[in-house]
Order: C-alpha cells, then structure tokens, then sequence
C-alpha cells in the first residue's frame, strides 16, 4: 500500500480504497486475509482505531469477514461484485464525458486503440506486501 495520503480525503476512506484497489487488482483474491490493525498502523503510522474504521466500512459492504480470533478475510465473490459495481459507476459517471470529448475530437476507434497500446506496464501492477 502506498504511504502518502492525500489531504481532501479522510485517512481511513484512504484505507479503504486501497484495499479495494488491491482487491480489483487481483493482489487480494477471494478468503485472502487482509493485514493487521497492528500491522497497517505501525506501516503507515497512523492510528489504529483509523485502520479499524476502515476495515469496519469494508465489512459493512460486504467485502471483507471478520473471524473472529483470526482476523479480517475477502469475502467470496467480493472482486466480482466490485468489477460490477465499477463497471457500472464507470459507464454512468465518466464514460458520457469521455465520450463527448471523443465525438468533439474526432477521434477513431483505431486511434483510441493504438493510444491505448502503449499505455500498459511492462512491469504488471506494483508489488504490494500481503502477511
């Protein structure tokens, strides 16, 4: 996970969205156990009632468990509904701007597909410290 937090966003929604991102990335996959409370506020240096907080909105969502005694685990089926739930916000909110910008552009299919062939990594998604 990344250390530096960005000001307009409170540090445990933070959180939260990177593990998600992990989550979509594949770098967390179904019943994989997420970090400690301990571990992830020693990391990052910050409070651990802030990682809690975090992980208690990932549990109200339904994409994280908690076993009791053992810890915090990726719900079954949670990359799938999150993929959905992205897809879905990505083709309401973004795509229709998107969009209009290529139709005012001009823009091909070609020319968007040619672009976006030299934008993957070599190198695949950043390597994140699981336990």
């Amino acid at each position: 996970m990344d250390r530096e937090w960005n000001d307009g966003q409170p540090i445990y929604r933070q959180l939260r969205d990177r593990v998600v991102a992990m989550i979509l990335d594949g770098l967390l996959k179904d019943d994989d156990p997420l970090p400690s409370v301990r571990t992830v506020a020693a990391e990052h240096r910050v409070n651990p009632l802030t990682v809690l907080k975090a992980y208690k909105q990932l549990v109200d969502e339904g994409l994280v468990e908690s076993r009791r005694g053992r810890g915090m685990f990726v719900t079954i089926g949670a990359r799938g509904r999150l993929l959905r739930d992205e897809r879905q916000r990505f083709l309401s909110e973004q795509w229709p701007r998107i969009y209009a910008t290529i139709q005012r552009l001009g823009l091909k299919a070609e020319d968007l597909l040619d672009a976006g062939s030299g934008l993957s990594s070599p190198d695949g998604p950043p390597e994140v410290r699981k336990p």
